[in-house]
């Protein structure tokens, strides 16, 4: 048989049921922030590195090293060491540059970095090569940096011309290999 319940006593049900599932609810909020929070602390620490004292910070999915003015698509974790003896940054200071590529992405990899330190930079084409279109005719005793497609990844230097090659899919990290060294990131 049923027992018989009066009003007040339903109600109370009612209550109670409803500060435990409001109690409840307040708890999932509470630990929904509180792991939020916890990722997004994670997610911050893996978009800064430290690499041979360079500070690195992930910004729009471009690695900015902190407090200078150069911007990669990869950081040095990402990036295969590659071994070459070339020319630092300061050789390419207030002169003018020259760039051959053959990927556009590569080739905007040095335009953008070494652009705000040479006096300019023009597209050539590297005499006894064959070019598409109407490029100036420079020799390696201008700065020339030409960027290749090629089965192995090499950076190389023959007097004042830079060859970065490598497979087409992997010339934007070399290129950033290349920016690592000359700017001293890296050692040769």
């Amino acid at each position: 048989m049923r027992q018989i319940t009066t009003q007040k006593d339903k109600e109370r049900k009612n209550r109670t049921k409803q500060y435990a599932v409001g109690v409840i609810l307040v708890l999932i909020m509470f630990l929904s922030v509180l792991g939020y929070s916890f990722q997004r602390e994670e997610q911050d620490s893996t978009k800064k590195i430290n690499y041979n004292g360079f500070n690195f910070i992930n910004q729009n999915g471009f690695w900015v090293l902190e407090d200078q003015n150069f911007i990669f698509r990869y950081n040095p974790l990402e990036v295969e060491k590659i071994n070459s003896q070339i020319l630092p940054l300061s050789n390419y200071a207030g002169k003018p540059l020259y760039i051959s590529s053959e990927n556009q992405e590569a080739g905007s990899e040095i335009y953008t970095n070494l652009n705000p330190i040479v006096q300019r930079i023009q597209y050539a084409c590297l005499e006894n090569e064959t070019c598409d279109s109407d490029l100036p005719i420079k020799t390696c005793q201008d700065n020339f940096i030409i960027i290749k497609e090629a089965d192995n990844e090499d950076i190389s230097q023959n007097e004042n011309c830079v060859f970065i090659q490598g497979p087409y899919e992997n010339l934007t990290k070399i290129s950033d290999e290349f920016l690592f060294k000359i700017i001293g990131i890296r050692e040769q």
